[in-house]
């Protein structure tokens, strides 16, 4: 096992390289992404032919493997989420690094599927956080010819790259999980308001039928009215119920696409609610399922509030798509709020929009004045995102 090296020279190339490619990490706040930059960028600065990075699952498989250098033909071959055998497994046991001149000649080398790149010069540096092996880098083929190999100064950056990967795949993971309480904690109280709606409807209709029932014989014209009245409250607690449980189902973005979705959604609350729905969009062309879940969930969440809080006669919803920038806007003409008021800072909705947005890379932008309505402004760029992880 080789390993050492001096570490990388602040004022280098090589560790402003580093540095740049750290602070570009750090901004992510999906695990996913941030490990597909960390791949990438470990392969740049060695000049590797192909570089991988793993995450274990804790059960002797990976969680996440993802490539980099690969065609789609090669990463098919090593298989979506392959299991912690040979070097792979190795780099995973220890915190100590791994550097040969030729990994065939390994004595846990185990031979490669027929589509599989051959290789020969490898570098393995596992990521460590506290006492945890918590992933590790593979690199393999050192650029510059056959007898290349890799040195003491691409160990040494990797192994820099290793300690902030910690970081930032921890960082990520803490945002994830925050975005998924607060998800748990929406869908809580969509529970809670089903309840109550629920609860409120069923008393009131008990009573209308109660009076009803005395009125039968003495009064049949007002029981008539109070029956006119139990059918009202009926349907009024079915359109809530359907509602709340449209919000609860999961949208079918994979079958219908965003712009279809969002369609069919805005046509459900056309016949649950009086209010105006103008309708205009033009995002037709596919994204990344995780990208378009996290936009419709914004717009869910926008209408729905305009919907149920502000009371207002016409709503406005618009997708517009423009190279790779998409734009979302919600707007309504109703009662509007004070945005640095109680209400907005604990309204669990502008939460849930912002951290979604976030997640996105997008800017989320919220107007609103009492009695002068709120626009809430989605702009993110998705012509980076592609589908390379695995899951």
């Amino acid at each position: 096992m080789t390993t050492g090296g001096a570490r990388s020279d602040p004022a280098s190339p090589a560790f402003r390289v580093v540095s740049d490619a750290v602070l570009a990490i750090a901004a992510e706040r999906n695990v996913e992404q941030v490990l597909e930059k960390l791949v990438d960028a470990a392969r740049d600065l060695v000049e590797a032919r192909y570089a991988a990075i793993g995450v274990p699952d804790g059960d002797g498989g990976f969680a996440q493997f993802l490539t980099s250098g690969m065609t789609q033909k090669q990463h098919d071959a090593i298989g979506e989420l392959p299991r912690q055998h040979g070097l792979l497994g190795l780099m995973l046991q220890s915190p100590e690094p791994y550097r040969s001149p030729n990994i065939q000649e390994h004595e846990r080398f185990e031979g490669w599927p027929e589509e599989h790149p051959k290789m020969r010069s490898f570098l393995g540096v596992p990521i460590v956080a506290g006492d945890m092996v918590v992933g590790a880098f593979y690199l393999t083929d050192k650029k510059g010819g056959r007898g290349a190999v890799f040195t003491d100064a691409d160990q040494s950056l990797i192994e820099t790259l290793a300690a902030h990967a910690a970081v930032a795949i921890e960082n990520a993971r803490l945002h994830e999980r925050s975005r998924e309480l607060t998800v748990v904690e929406e869908r809580n109280r969509l529970a809670r308001e089903l309840h109550d709606s629920v609860t409120q409807s069923l008393f009131s209709l008990a009573l209308t039928a109660d009076a009803a029932a005395l009125l039968v014989d003495v009064e049949p014209e007002r029981a008539k009215e109070q029956m006119e009245v139990v059918r009202t409250l009926a349907r009024e607690a079915m359109d809530e119920m359907r509602s709340l449980v449209f919000e609860l189902r999961p949208a079918d973005l994979g079958l219908d696409g965003l712009a279809s979705t969002l369609r069919k959604h805005v046509d459900v609350l056309r016949r649950l609610y009086a209010t105006t729905i103008e309708l205009d969009l033009d995002g037709e062309s596919p994204l990344p399922p995780a990208v378009e879940r996290e936009i419709f969930r914004i717009a869910q969440e926008a209408l729905a509030n305009a919907l149920k809080h502000a009371r207002a006669e016409r709503l406005q919803l618009r997708l517009r798509r423009d190279g790779d920038r998409l734009e979302l806007l919600v707007a309504d003409d109703g009662a509007g709020f004070d945005l640095r008021g109680p209400r907005a800072a604990r309204h669990l909705g502008l939460v849930s929009m912002r951290e979604r947005a976030e997640a996105l890379g997008g800017e989320l932008r919220v107007a609103s004045r009492p009695g002068e309505g709120t626009r809430v402004e989605l702009e993110v760029k998705v012509g980076g995102h592609d589908s390379r992880t695995a899951r």
